[in-house]
């Protein structure tokens, strides 16, 4: 194991985080206390516990565990988007918790680096587990050193949601596959006073989707360059895909002022008719509700003339959330173990599919009937083509900067080279 990380270490790998930084509250429970140094409480760090998408399953699925296990604590810490460095902030106090569930993106990426988690390989043949994990997700999220950053645990699609019955009213006989039909598509929805795509064009979903737009003419060596590096003018690639998103952008194939809108007011824009198109992943388009759902047809984004793509494209990823073991896991792995056994039993695994309409990393023959919209996205397959979800590849310290970038992106009227002068600057500022 590598030595225990220090502060140092983690400014090194571009957390940014100071030593004063104040713990918010965790799930109605202080997150350094005794009890988490007690052999018989495994203490889980997780998103999941309020009102994020799996949130209930999850909650009976730890009371189910704890059934099983009477002699067996579970304390479970709850954060949101902080959790990351709500997570380093105990590490470095050397009372971080014993497993941690966190996708991979941003502060993440370093963890296993610079010794906050540990390399789960061993860990996951020596319980038997790799034969439950799809080979893509273990490819995912195994690091450039073959360290097995954390146990996979759930996936997403992300295609685009086409509301047929505002399209039909509209006058827009069929899904737009080519950028041209998409810009005459809005034309007509504005013209009827409906929103075209909306987009959080101040966050991360806008971030999204502005990188799947920029991939139109980028294989996905190309692709994996450009988010590395940052080198959005030397690819003529990147340099066309940044031109097409404007031409769209200017065309008004986006809804009104999208550079200041979010995730939740691009979902409730979709969700409340207010706009006929929206990218949405997995557990968006499980909250799409039914007669909402009823009209909607899942696809990809229309491509331009050239695209380096044959069919419109999706993003997919199967980093959404794994189970991450911290050095003070390392003491308890017995617990650890038994954690996660039974989180990665099929029975457990079915029921986050069939009533939290997740999409998972491991494999299971489970549909999700109840959420119509993500087993349409599910079973795409050649229908559509696979861009590069670029989380892995973007330096942490540059994706902050880059959901800056993005709503400077989708301000009407910026011209392409300041799109990408935007987006470069982002990574040197990092």
């Amino acid at each position: 194991m590598r030595s225990p990380l220090t502060r140092r270490g983690f400014i090194a790998a571009g957390s940014g985080l100071a030593a004063a930084t104040a713990l918010p509250a965790l799930s109605g429970c202080s997150a350094l206390t005794a009890a988490d140094s007690d052999p018989d409480t495994l203490v889980v760090h997780s998103q999941l516990g309020t009102t994020a998408p799996g949130s209930p399953t999850y909650l009976a699925s730890l009371d189910r565990f704890r059934k099983e296990n009477p002699g067996l604590k579970v304390k479970n810490l709850v954060n949101g988007d902080d959790l990351a460095q709500v997570y380093e902030t105990s590490r470095l106090a050397r009372k971080e918790p014993d497993v941690v569930m966190v996708n991979l993106y941003d502060k993440t990426l370093a963890w296993t680096d610079v010794g906050a988690t540990v390399d789960v390989k061993d860990y996951l043949d020596d319980w038997g587990l790799r034969e439950r994990v799809l080979p893509v997700a273990l490819d995912a999220w195994t690091d450039s050193r073959k360290r097995l950053r954390a146990f996979p645990y759930f996936a997403t699609n992300w295609p685009v949601a086409y509301n047929r019955s505002l399209l039909d009213k509209a006058g827009v006989d069929e899904i737009p596959v080519t950028g041209d039909q998409l810009i005459a598509a809005s034309r007509k929805l504005r013209a009827k006073g409906i929103g075209p795509v909306t987009a959080g064009g101040n966050d991360w979903t806008g971030q999204k989707l502005l990188a799947q737009i920029i991939q139109t003419f980028l294989t996905e060596d190309e692709a994996r360059h450009v988010y590395s590096t940052g080198d959005f003018s030397g690819s003529r690639g990147a340099k066309e895909g940044i031109e097409y998103f404007v031409e769209l952008r200017d065309a008004g194939v986006f809804v009104d002022k999208a550079q200041g809108l979010t995730s939740d007011s691009m979902t409730t824009q979709y969700n409340t008719q207010g706009a006929a198109i929206q990218s949405a992943m997995s557990s968006a388009l499980a909250k799409v509700p039914e007669p909402v759902a009823r009209h909607t047809d899942v696809g990809g984004w229309p491509l331009a003339g050239g695209a380096a793509h044959e069919r419109p494209t999706i993003l997919r990823t199967y980093t959404l959330i794994g189970f991450w073991i911290s050095p003070n896991g390392t003491k308890k792995i017995d617990a650890v173990e038994k954690f996660l056994r039974f989180m990665y039993r099929p029975d457990t695994v079915s029921r986050f599919i069939r009533e939290s309409g997740r999409d998972m990393a491991l494999r299971s023959a489970t549909v999700s009937t109840d959420f119509p919209l993500v087993a349409a996205a599910q079973r795409l397959g050649d229908d559509v083509s696979q861009v590069l979800l670029p989380d892995v590849y973007v330096p942490p310290t540059a994706t902050q900067p880059l959901i800056t970038a993005t709503s400077t992106s989708f301000t009407r009227g910026t011209g392409a080279a300041k799109v990408r002068g935007a987006l470069e600057a982002a990574y040197r500022s990092a």
